[in-house]
């Protein structure tokens, strides 16, 4: 069995396995847009959302050539033009808050055409809902919300529009009217009988799985990115072998001596590090 078949059946392994904290079977949940609407009202009872249109799953940004692409796992638009970036976060990798910073630049390249006036993001408030498997804070709280105030004066707030809420998966303080108990308690595979979103998330998760275009999908995506990953690593690869070449070249070693030092690191023939000083000019 090759590497590739091995691979293949793993996948097939962790597609019947899949929780709601994989982004991809997460974003696949949200395009109900029953759910998506209950997880964003519950998420920001406040607002009084009736409605949503365009759910975008694993929606894709391309700001600058030279900029960072970000692709998030749900965007959405409500009838007030309003913008819901929703995203599953389940590692921890201690930059949250500039991760947040560049999420909310981005929301606004989607919105800012050329030549359009800065007041025009004032049609289109936003809001980034990050529910985290992990308590980035450390305060225990199941929710913390952001948003830009003054400094000397918090009850002045700066009405850039924009806001920020991270829910904690793992918190121990469940404040206030908190309807996403439930659904937090998922992400951990605690399940709430009684909730009646968790009820439905596990049903469209359940119909998901048995669906086998989707399974396909999930399958062909894991293996464009495993593809990518590996000519990746080849390419990064090729370049260390080219400048270990240069380097052994200027140092003024013989031709033998630096086939044996190619050998030697990185496993090759004597015909393939021979071919490779010969390329290397």
């Amino acid at each position: 069995m090759d590497y590739r078949e091995s691979y293949l059946k793993q996948l097939e392994e962790k597609w019947e396995h899949l929780t709601i904290t994989n982004d991809i079977m997460f974003g696949m949940v949200m395009e109900n847009e029953q759910i998506c609407l209950e997880l964003i009202q519950r998420s920001l009872p406040e607002l009084n959302i009736k409605a949503i249109s365009r759910i975008t799953p694993q929606k894709q940004i391309t700001g600058p050539i030279s900029a960072r692409t970000v692709r998030f796992d749900v965007f959405v638009r409500d009838e007030e033009q309003r913008t819901f970036v929703v995203e599953m976060q389940v590692a921890d990798k201690h930059n949250l808050p500039f991760r947040l910073r560049y999420y909310q630049q981005q929301i606004d390249f989607d919105i800012l055409n050329v030549g359009d006036d800065y007041t025009k993001l004032a049609q289109y408030p936003t809001y980034i809902i990050m529910f985290c498997d992990f308590d980035y804070f450390g305060r225990g709280w199941s929710k913390y919300q952001f948003e830009n105030r003054c400094i000397n004066d918090p009850k002045l707030k700066l009405g850039d529009q924009r806001q920020i809420t991270i829910f904690n998966a793992k918190a121990s303080q469940f404040h206030g009217n908190m309807k996403l108990k439930g659904f937090l308690k998922l992400m951990g595979n605690q399940i709430d009988t009684s909730d009646q979103l968790v009820k439905q998330v596990r049903t469209e998760m359940k119909r998901i799985r048995e669906d086998p275009i989707r399974r396909h999908g999930f399958m062909k995506y894991e293996l464009d990115l495993m593809d990518a990953r590996r000519e990746g690593k080849e390419e990064a690869q090729n370049e260390a072998q080219v400048k270990a070449v240069t380097m052994l070249k200027d140092l003024g070693l013989e031709q033998e001596k630096i086939i044996s030092e190619l050998a030697k690191t990185y496993n090759m023939s004597h015909d393939e590090a021979l071919k490779l000083i010969q390329k290397v000019r």
